[in-house]
């Protein structure tokens, strides 16, 4: 029970990957405050936290507003007494924006940049006081692989700052113990990228492994970062996608037909009846 005793705070914890990283912090003996704007499904997060036997607070809120970031951390210290684990999983992709196709640029980056950007440094920059209170304590950044797709626009833009900021508050937090990191998934099954493309089909180009990741292999991550474990881990980007950045997908094809086989180690090399 690596999370045994400490308090961790979640922003949009209510669902997705943030309700992964709830339940596994809870499973792992945290107590757990987190924020989100759906309070019906916060509710039931903690009914669920509790029902695991964690100690859980919902707290809701818009936290993209500086005034609502900074109660949302006071009443989290407040209520459980002190901070060690923040967790900046909250963010807005391209379906939950709300970007309007009459939207101007000014517009449409500020409903990118609030919820993906300075939501993390509102709550990161209030907790750090109570995370140094506490002697020290970690911040775990949810950006994403998007960082790496032009395609993916001011989303992309949003997350590459947003492992920016994870390196500069690494840097201010260092002198106080506390260490900022980040963890970057690829696609991962939750109720956002369900009926994304043909199920099957999108499932097998998803990751070389040939499926979507799940919430809980993206908490396990965080929670290691977190943890005592990753003591001198700091200012550093967990890609955790199953190596999708690191495959050219339009080439598989090709390879395919070509016999990629050829052109690797040969260990694995298929058997003269394969050729």
């Amino acid at each position: 029970m690596r999370m045994k005793g400490k308090v961790v705070l979640v922003t949009g914890g209510n669902s997705g990957i943030g309700r992964g990283i709830v339940r596994e912090a809870a499973r792992q003996g945290a107590r757990v405050a987190l924020a989100g704007r759906d309070a019906a499904k916060g509710a039931d997060t903690c009914a669920e936290l509790r029902r695991l036997g964690a100690e859980a607070e919902f707290f809701p809120g818009d936290i993209a507003l500086e005034a609502e970031a900074a109660r949302f951390v006071d009443q989290a210290r407040k209520r459980f007494g002190q901070l060690d684990v923040v967790v900046n999983n909250a963010g807005s992709g391209a379906r939950r924006t709300a970007i309007a196709r009459d939207d101007g640029p000014g517009a449409r980056l500020r409903k990118i940049m609030g919820p993906n950007l300075e939501a993390a440094y509102y709550v990161s920059a209030y907790a750090m006081p109570a995370l140094r209170a506490a002697g020290g304590g970690a911040i775990v950044n949810i950006s994403s692989t998007a960082t790496f797709h032009g395609n993916w626009g001011s989303y992309g833009v949003a997350k590459a700052a947003l492992e920016a900021l994870t390196r500069a508050l690494a840097v201010e937090g260092a002198p106080y113990g506390i260490r900022a990191n980040a963890v970057s998934p690829g696609w991962i099954k939750t109720d956002a990228t369900q009926g994304t493309g043909a199920a099957e089909d999108w499932e097998k180009a998803a990751s070389l492994l040939g499926r979507m990741g799940t919430p809980e292999e993206i908490a396990k991550a965080v929670l290691f970062l977190a943890s005592d474990e990753a003591s001198f881990v700091t200012g550093a980007v967990l890609t955790v996608d199953g190596g999708l950045v690191i495959t050219d997908y339009p080439s598989l094809p090709f390879l395919d037909a070509a016999g990629a086989w050829k052109l690797f180690s040969g260990t694995l090399e298929p058997d003269v009846a394969d050729e």
